[in-house]
Order: structure tokens, then sequence, then C-alpha cells
């Protein structure tokens, strides 16, 4: 059967997003990297790294929003706002901080088999929340990928406890974040695409970040005199972030959250080689294993998501299809007996 053109273009289309996407994810974790890393560009200051990513993102989510009114902003009180906005402000200034913080001390690579915890810390926190059910099936696959995170940790050649210790709280703060949305934004029927999200979220971040940043980093970049700020690299790294959100906006927006995860899998494998080949970070086979079966966890863990999404899709539309049956049955009784007293 043929395919017509229209699908063909939709195909294209959708595999042209994901590429970006990964192309601007692994150049963003990549850039980072470069930037913080002591044997690299040497600028190792996480908190102000992603100080000026916030400040960068939300002058352009501003302009995006208010300015050239591209993109719709959310009706939200004050009050709203302070509950749900500056809580959610918080574990992501505290997730980037630390994930930030990890590239100083942990190889490109072990970063990415780490972040393979990310399932089991959301579906755990959920469970805490009450927006999961808890399921020994699932219980068993988080803990499959918990075994091969650490059989990767194990393995890894270069194992650093404070820089682990770091990239495990990025991953808890990001899975309370994420389950926060659900229970403090979505729930009231509120939705913040990325570009909404910076705009609403990102200048929260920059007040919560310069309280540390004020105590860790500002005394050391003061007392710096052969600092200058960089424009070129802080300029391109900046942009570089807010790309990716444009594009994770266009991501979801075009295809669905499920290509993301699919196509996040391949970025992190693609990574692993990257950081093994041209980083030279060394990469061992029992990381290689240990990570495999995260993996494998992680795909299995995506399927059963997936599946119950159709399933509750399906239920949806049966009970749609039988109230409209039920309707139809209820005007033609009404006709039957309007045509009886006729």
């Amino acid at each position: 059967m043929a395919v017509s053109d229209s699908v063909v273009k939709k195909i294209i289309l959708s595999y042209t997003y994901v590429a970006i996407w990964i192309f601007l994810s692994f150049t963003v974790i990549v850039y980072n990297k470069y930037i913080l890393d002591r044997n690299m560009y040497n600028w190792p200051y996480p908190i102000s790294l992603t100080m000026i990513h916030m400040a960068f993102c939300s002058s352009l989510a501003y302009l995006l929003v208010r300015v050239f009114k591209l993109v719709e902003p959310v009706s939200m009180s004050r009050d709203l706002y302070l509950r749900s906005v500056v809580p959610i402000g918080l574990l992501y200034s505290l997730s980037l901080w630390f994930s930030n913080s990890a590239y100083i001390y942990l190889s490109v690579s072990f970063i990415q088999m780490l972040k393979a915890l990310m399932p089991v810390a959301v579906y755990s926190i959920g469970v805490v929340f009450k927006k999961e059910a808890f399921k020994n099936e699932t219980m068993a696959n988080m803990v499959s990928i918990s075994l091969g995170v650490a059989v990767a940790a194990y393995g890894e050649a270069k194992f650093d406890s404070w820089g682990v210790t770091l990239q495990l709280m990025a991953v808890a703060f990001e899975a309370t974040r994420l389950v926060l949305i659900q229970i403090l934004l979505n729930s009231k029927g509120i939705s913040l695409n990325p570009i909404t999200s910076l705009y609403y979220i990102a200048p929260c971040c920059l007040v919560f970040l310069s309280i540390p940043w004020v105590l860790m980093e500002y005394p050391s970049l003061r007392d710096n005199s052969s600092y200058h700020f960089d424009f070129v690299i802080f300029g391109t790294n900046s942009t570089c972030a807010f790309a990716l959100n444009l594009a994770v906006f266009l991501l979801v927006g075009k295809t669905s959250a499920l290509t993301m995860n699919v196509a996040g899998v391949v970025k992190d494998w693609l990574l692993i080689a990257f950081s093994w080949s041209v980083i030279k970070d060394t990469v061992t086979p029992l990381n290689l294993i240990g990570y495999g079966l995260a993996f494998l966890g992680v795909a299995y863990y995506n399927h059963s998501k997936l599946q119950a999404l159709k399933a509750s899709e399906a239920q949806k539309k049966a009970r749609q299809a039988d109230e409209e049956a039920g309707r139809l049955l209820e005007e033609r009784e009404g006709e039957r007996k309007s045509e009886n007293r006729n």
C-alpha cells in the first residue's frame, strides 16, 4: 500500500525534531562538562553557570510571551504562584545546581548511567505522594534498574563518592519536582509548556540560586582577579540551553512524550560512545553490562506505561461511545413518545 505524501512529510518532520532535540541535548551536556571540568575550560562555578542560563532563558521567555506574544501565558493568581510555582522553582534550582556540580567530579558517561535511576525516583516519590499505585511487578522492575546502575557504579574506573551523591540528589530533586507538577499544577488544570515554564519558574530559580551563590561562589569570583566574563562561551552555551527548551516544546507538541523517552535513550548511548571515544573517559565492560541491565528495565517501564495509557484511552473512548449511544436512545424514545401523543 502506497504511503501518502502527507504521512511521509509528517514522519520526516518528526524525525527532524527528534534529531534536533538529540543534538541540542547532547551539545548542552558536553558544553556544560567542558566549562565546568577542571581539566578543560576550568570554570568550576556550577551555581554561576546555572544562574547565567536562568537569566538568559527567563529574559527570552519574557520576550516570547509578553512582547512578541508568540506563546500564550497561563492565567495564574499570586496565591497560586506562591503555593505551586515557587516550590517547583526551588526544586528545579536545586536539581540544576547539583546536576551541574556533578560534571566537576564525574565523567559524562557515568552521569548518564546514574540518570537511569530517574524512573525509580519518580515512581517511589509518586507512591509516597499517592500519585502512583504500589505494584509488586513495577517495584521489581525498579529494583532491576537500581541493580543495573549499582553494577555500572561498581565498574566505574573513576568513582567519586561526592560526585555520585550530588548526581543522586539532583535525580531526587528532579523526580520530586515532576511529581509536584502533577499535584500542584496539572490537578488544577494548569499545563505549562517549556516556554511558559521558563517564563514562570526561571525567575524564582534565579532568586533561590542567588543565596548559595553569594555565600559559596561570589567570594571566590571576586578574589579571582584573572577572571573575565567570556561572552562568546557563556552566550553560546546559554543559547544552546534555551534552544533545547524550544526543541522540547516542538518535540512534545508535534510528537509525544514517549517519542522523547525513546530519543532520550538514543541520546544516552550516543553520549556514552562520545564520552569514551572523544573525551577519552574510561568506560569499562562492567559499566556497559550494568547500564545495559538498567536500560532494559527503563525500556520495559516505558512500554508498561504506554500500554496502560493505551488501555486508559480505549476505556475513555468506549465510555464516550456508550454515553453517545445512551443519548441517541433517549432522543429516539422522546421522539417516539411525542409521535404517539400526536
